[in-house]
């Protein structure tokens, strides 16, 4: 007898229908799985002949062929185990194959008959609702995630068994549901801008990147806070919308990496990679393409530490991503694109040992080593972060003084407001922020008057500034005069912009 059960999987993180067909016909025993199954797919046999038998159902001593369609296209993991048990059990009349025609099944199966929890749900409930489907039967702990989708019943699931009673009609398994309102308001942050003593020039670099989600490398002796003011981005970044959480979302969920009982990313991201990472953990890739940092820290913070030690080709690869805001992976067999809008930091010693332009330590580098140490990171790596800040270190009077400087509620304010303001300019076009601006945007919403024209051209003359230089100034610029809610850019602004582009300048001992 034939049976067919619906089941999904994930190309990139986009997810598509797959039906699980089951043919039990006579002959000697045996079980095949065609469709283009990987390793995982092709084991489930194993692991579903004895969860059936361990459950307390009939396997059938009869030659069995599962077919994945579309057989075209590989699949991978272990979510067919629950559509294929169910199967063989529908082609051998236990289950009414039409109590299963309008649902989908993900699930990898135990021995002994529980469900364990999948990749990939978020994706996969989208497609199903997409496809018309009344529900999806999955596992417990992947119930969360499935059930911010609106507009589809989710059933989950504890064991085979009480998904077939509930197919029998003989149990029920009550629809899960979720508060998406209230998974926003229980994001708490463990930060604060409050905790950071000194540091005001710093402080008012982030709350430019922040306010017009521009690039920054900070440049510092060991211990001036750099990581510290990095963890603390996020905090003074806008709230995901649901949209946002909803696409970020489905990146951890493909890559199995959700907070356990949380159903949405509702904070920014903030990655941290080690320097040691290879090029296809930064972007994404293997041979069955997987999505990479950039990816995991689409619509939050990528933080480069040591940027140096980095290796050269690693740090190349962030040059497309960083201006398309996408990663595209070309394989033999298929192409897939991630998103990656994120907002790059990145901390560097000023010099291998860390003490240039140290007033209490003396700088034991050469010109040479110096120059060196800098031409690990690129021109065009550095022409695309926006903002150059000098991180110097901490006097004692700042460290031991009582007053506490502006806190991150008070400055996401300031931003909050200067994001209302490029929203507003930019309304009839596809972005929303200043960073994301082109020379076509540039060109009509960041005019400058003579004066500030003058200064610009001394500028470039003096420090040799490129093209797209003179471009992140400009944006920069614009960026200052939102958070003065001025709509002109005036000369303080564009000489403010100037300045952080430290890197430009020739190395002075």
């Amino acid at each position: 007898m034939l049976a067919k059960i619906l089941s999904g999987a994930v190309i990139g993180i986009d997810a598509y229908r797959v039906d699980v067909e089951v043919d039990i016909s006579q002959g000697l025993p045996s079980f095949s799985t065609v469709g283009l199954p990987e390793g995982a797919v092709r084991e489930s046999k194993e692991r579903v002949k004895a969860a059936v038998k361990n459950s307390g159902y009939h396997f059938p001593a009869d030659r069995i062929t599962v077919n994945l369609a579309p057989a075209d296209i590989r699949k991978e993991g272990s979510a067919f185990d629950l559509p294929m048990a169910l199967g063989i059990l529908a082609a051998t009349g236990l289950i009414n194959r039409e109590s299963c025609s309008d649902h989908m099944f993900l699930g990898e199966l135990a021995l002994d008959g529980l469900i364990r929890p999948v990749r990939g749900v978020l994706p996969m409930a989208i497609a199903a609702r997409d496809q018309g489907l009344k529900g999806i039967f999955l596992p417990v702990e992947n119930a969360p995630e499935a059930a911010v989708v609106e507009g589809i019943d989710i059933f989950p699931a504890h064991d085979l068994s009480q998904v077939i009673g509930a197919l029998r009609g003989i149990s029920r398994i009550e629809p899960f549901t979720v508060d998406i309102e209230r998974l926003f308001q229980a994001q708490t942050l463990e930060v604060d801008f409050v905790d950071v003593r000194g540091q005001e020039n710093a402080k008012r670099a982030v709350e430019i990147a922040a306010a017009g989600g521009h690039n920054l490398i900070m440049i510092g002796p060991p211990g001036s806070g750099k990581t510290m003011l990095a963890k603390r981005l996020p905090t003074v970044l806008p709230v995901l919308s649901f949209e946002e959480s909803l696409e970020t979302s489905k990146v951890y969920s493909v890559m199995g990496l959700m907070p356990k009982g949380h159903g949405l990313i509702t904070v920014r991201p903030f990655r941290s990679p080690h320097h040691t990472i290879s090029d296809a953990g930064l972007i994404g890739g293997g041979q069955n393409p997987k999505p990479g940092e950039v990816s995991l820290a689409h619509n939050g913070v990528l933080f480069l530490d040591e940027l140096p030690e980095f290796r050269r080709n690693v740090l190349e690869v962030l040059r497309q991503p960083m201006e398309e805001g996408v990663v595209t992976i070309s394989r033999a067999a298929t192409t897939v694109a991630y998103p990656a809008q994120f907002m790059l930091v990145a901390a560097m010693n000023p010099c291998p040992c860390g003490f240039l332009g140290d007033p209490k330590r003396e700088c034991t580098c050469s010109t040479l080593q110096i120059q060196r140490y800098r031409a690990k990171i690129s021109g065009p790596l550095l022409d695309r972060i926006d903002l150059h800040l000098e991180v110097p270190a901490v006097p004692y009077r700042d460290l031991a003084g009582i007053s506490e400087g502006a806190g991150s509620a008070e400055i996401l304010k300031r931003v909050m407001a200067a994001r209302r303001i490029q929203k507003e300019r930019l309304s009839r076009t596809k972005i929303f922020i200043n960073a994301r601006m082109t020379s076509r945007h540039i060109k009509q919403f960041c005019a400058v008057d003579s004066e500030s024209s003058a200064l610009m051209e001394r500028a470039m003359e003096r420090f040799g500034l490129s093209a797209r230089a003179h471009a992140r100034i400009l944006k920069i610029a614009r960026t200052i005069a939102d958070l003065e809610a001025s709509p002109e850019i005036r000369p303080p602004h564009l000489a403010e912009a100037i300045q952080y582009r430290t890197l430009d300048r020739k190395i002075t001992r």
